[in-house]
């Protein structure tokens, strides 16, 4: 199959060709999240608070090895777009050797850090004997993760987005069934409680690594990934990770938001910290689909950059922006009209409830603004472009935030954690079509990266 049909269909069906295998794969990706943390709700709020605890370096293992392959994806995008098959063949070959070696790494040393990391946001003995149970199994499936990552990103990039939906949805879907059977104990299957929960979602992740094998053996795609001289090109190493390093960045930055945002509301009430492990479950709804729109632009992005399609780039920015935006309307209309509906999913408690729906509320006004900078991201990212991308994401999840955060919860208490984050993505929204403009619509890109 040749790869020219990236720079000669018409813009807004070959985004949406590219995008919604994406976005139902997201959709299905945050449903597991929904149902995943709804059955640990169940076991009781304790467990939910732990899950919530955990989910940063749960996070950052998934930055790690997603923002990575992000940088093999962008690379191997611009070579078949240029024409150079052999080094996007290296690329592939190298980022899979990479990430195993990154999983490797991240299964040791988050098991070990674990126990340390939860007592500095909980003495409750309890939260943290469940946040170890959980972690010490969640965390030894890195390796899966990382291999699935790299797979996923190189057919990604040369288009293959059906069968990635396939391979994306196989999981999540094995993990939604095993959930309840692992976690209560259903049929023959002993009661597990939130160590099932961690263990249904490394079998989901194996199942996923699986097929990717089975339809790389099977499919002809034009990357082939072997071993040989061209796995030694150091440009190319330094190239993939010149992108993802800060794709991982922009990535594992809302770990350290949340973990610096729960110090915060700590001092409060811990019903604070639940109903922010809640919102970052709920907003996956939202916030995954329009990473499926990003991942569906990125690759068509750095091909036509590589065929020097430069009026074409812009338009598929502007088609992808439209795109987000649009989901993130639905989402705020819905935050808006059932939020105790939303929040009651993970807590009958009338106080977590209440709270919730005054965060949801408050939150959602900077849904549909952000979309500027989620999509510039997501170019950038596509043209090479790492260094400007984590600036963006360094002002949503950092620069800006945590000092409002910090600064507004003194005059509004709580809610001025909530209100930092509207008032963040109105500012990284600006600043990030500042940077579109010179950079992305002007052509200033990859080239720039090559000398």
């Amino acid at each position: 199959m040749q790869q020219s049909f990236m720079k000669t269909r018409p813009i807004l069906p070959l985004v949406l060709s590219m995008s919604l295998p994406m976005v139902l794969s997201m959709m299905v990706s945050s449903l597991y999240n929904i149902v995943d943390s709804y059955y640990v709700a169940r076991i009781s709020e304790d467990a939910m608070t732990a899950l919530s605890l955990v989910y940063p370096v749960q996070n950052l293992i998934n930055a790690v090895t997603i923002g990575f392959s992000v940088g093999a994806n962008a690379v191997i995008s611009y070579h078949l777009g240029a024409q150079e098959t052999r080094k996007a063949n290296a690329a592939a070959a190298q980022s899979v050797v990479w990430n195993v070696l990154h999983g490797l790494v991240l299964t040791v040393v988050c098991i070990a850090v674990m126990p340390a990391f939860l007592r500095m946001f909980t003495q409750d003995a309890a939260i943290v004997d469940m946040g170890v149970r959980y972690s010490n199994i969640a965390f030894l499936f890195s390796v899966v993760i990382a291999a699935s990552m790299s797979l996923e990103k190189i057919f990604q990039a040369t288009g293959r987005m059906m069968l990635t939906m396939v391979c994306m949805m196989s999981g999540c879907v094995a993990n939604i069934i095993l959930d309840p059977v692992l976690i209560f104990g259903l049929g023959p299957f002993p009661e597990m409680g939130i160590e099932g929960a961690a263990l249904a979602t490394g079998i989901g992740q194996v199942l996923s690594l699986l097929i990717y094998l089975g339809c790389y053996m099977t499919h002809r795609i034009p990357i082939r990934i072997r071993p040989g001289r061209d796995m030694l090109d150091r440009s190319i190493t330094k190239r993939m990770y010149a992108v993802g390093v800060p794709a991982t960045l922009n990535l594992a930055l809302p770990s350290l938001l949340i973990s610096c945002l729960n110090i915060i509301l700590a001092g409060y009430s811990q019903v604070y910290v639940l109903v922010l492990g809640v919102y970052y479950k709920l907003q996956t709804f939202l916030y995954l689909p329009a990473n499926g729109i990003v991942q569906g632009m990125r690759p068509i992005v750095g091909y036509n950059y590589g065929a020097r399609e430069y009026g074409r780039v812009r338009r598929i920015f502007f088609t992808g922006l439209a795109l987000s935006a649009g989901i993130m309307v639905a989402g705020t209309v819905l935050c808006w009209a059932v939020p105790g509906s939303l929040i009651g999913l993970f807590s009958t408690n009338a106080e977590t409830i209440a709270a919730g729906s005054t965060a949801l509320r408050i939150i959602s006004i900077g849904f549909i603004i952000s979309s500027v900078s989620v999509i510039s991201c997501g170019a950038l990212e596509g043209l090479g472009m790492g260094g400007p991308s984590l600036l963006i994401s360094l002002l949503r999840y950092a620069v800006l935030i945590i000092p409002a955060a910090f600064l507004l919860s003194r005059v509004l208490g709580a809610s001025g954690v909530w209100h930092a984050f509207w008032v963040t993505e109105a500012v990284a929204a600006a600043v990030s079509w500042g940077i579109c403009r010179r950079k992305v619509f002007s052509g200033q890109t990859m080239e720039n990266t090559e000398t």
